[in-house]
């Protein structure tokens, strides 16, 4: 049997060379609506993981948490991936949680401004009214809303 081949894809550098990844088997299942996602967050995976991602969020009942544990690199291609999966989270009238979300994601979700997006302790529910960010938005809300 042979080793995958890498993708060449052109355009955008981080693609080339990329080996394909099996998105389904990156989702390993957990208890109540857990899912640990154990992939890299880049723009040669963010195509691959998107849909499977949403099923998740359409076939859960109420609440769906990410955990990020797994995640191996990130870029802001796979930090757009989480904002897209809250938008339809919210879109389905569902929760959506990232937890144990790597230094380097949260580190680049702090710098493009969207922390309380992806942190669950920089969350609204979890935060003093004194302390909350100006604007901030979750799954569970339909707009953003100021205080």
């Amino acid at each position: 049997m042979s080793s995958p081949q890498p993708r060449n894809q052109g355009g955008l550098s981080c693609t080339r060379g990329a080996l394909p990844i099996d998105a389904q088997s990156a989702f390993v299942a957990g208890a109540g609506g857990a899912y640990r996602l154990a992939a890299a967050l880049t723009f040669a995976t963010v195509p691959a993981l998107r849909q499977p991602g949403l099923d998740r969020i359409t076939a859960a009942a109420g609440g769906v948490e990410f955990d990020l544990q797994g995640v191996t690199v990130a870029d802001s291609a796979g930090l757009a991936l989480l904002i897209d999966w809250l938008a339809e989270a919210r879109a389905r009238q569902r929760t959506l949680r990232y937890l144990k979300v790597p230094q380097g994601l949260s580190a680049l979700a702090k710098l493009s401004d969207v922390e309380e997006l992806i942190e669950p302790s920089a969350a609204p529910e979890t935060q003093p009214a004194a302390t909350r960010p100006a604007e901030t938005l979750n799954a569970t809300t339909t707009a953003a809303r100021s205080p």
